[in-house]
């Protein structure tokens, strides 16, 4: 599986990050398992366990994300994964637009791990939530630092501002489900 090295936004510097990886770690019939590294992680906020459940607003502090846009249409779908165990997911029919709750058969599985110099996010998506086609993938996460300061990582960032919803940073691929 690739690994894909995540960029601040350049409006937005890292207090003490200096690296983030993102990765698929696994994909089975059930599962899509990702893994974003954290380098530099001393003054990373995590949000209170809160336990799973859906919540808004969770890119408001320490937050990953994945978006997947199918095929070659505008619609996209977004994924919020927080340490806190709370997740949610949004259908969207074109560049924040249409914004919708998407359905989901159970809740994704989050945790994250803290070393000394890092910390590393885990998360599972189940695979019957994902779209069933080849997809455009972005991934991305908001990091909090002590103090408030916030950085946005993404693969690309194409805008004066930090914007992960421009259809300029799905630069990944996430392939379709194999038949079982």
């Amino acid at each position: 599986m690739e690994t894909y090295r995540l960029r601040p936004h350049p409006a937005h510097p890292p207090l003490t990050v200096s690296r983030i990886e993102a990765r698929l770690v696994g994909v089975d019939e059930n599962w899509l398992r990702l893994r974003w590294r954290i380098e530099g992680s001393g003054d990373l906020v995590i949000p209170k366990f809160a336990g799973k459940g859906r919540a808004d607003g969770l890119w408001q502090t320490t937050c990953f994300e994945l978006f997947l846009r199918p095929g070659t249409g505008k619609a996209y779908c977004e994924f919020n994964l927080s340490p806190s165990e709370r997740w949610n997911a949004y259908d969207f029919a074109s560049c924040r637009e249409g914004m919708a709750e998407r359905a989901m058969p159970r809740e994704p599985s989050c945790t994250i791990r803290r070393g000394s110099s890092f910390a590393i996010f885990d998360a599972a998506i189940p695979r019957a939530g994902l779209p069933t086609d080849q997809c455009a993938m972005a991934l991305t996460c908001v990091i909090e630092e002590t103090g408030g300061r916030k950085s946005y990582w993404a693969l690309d960032h194409c805008s004066d501002a930090p914007d992960f919803h421009d259809p300029a940073c799905f630069t990944a691929q996430l392939a379709a489900p194999s038949p079982a």
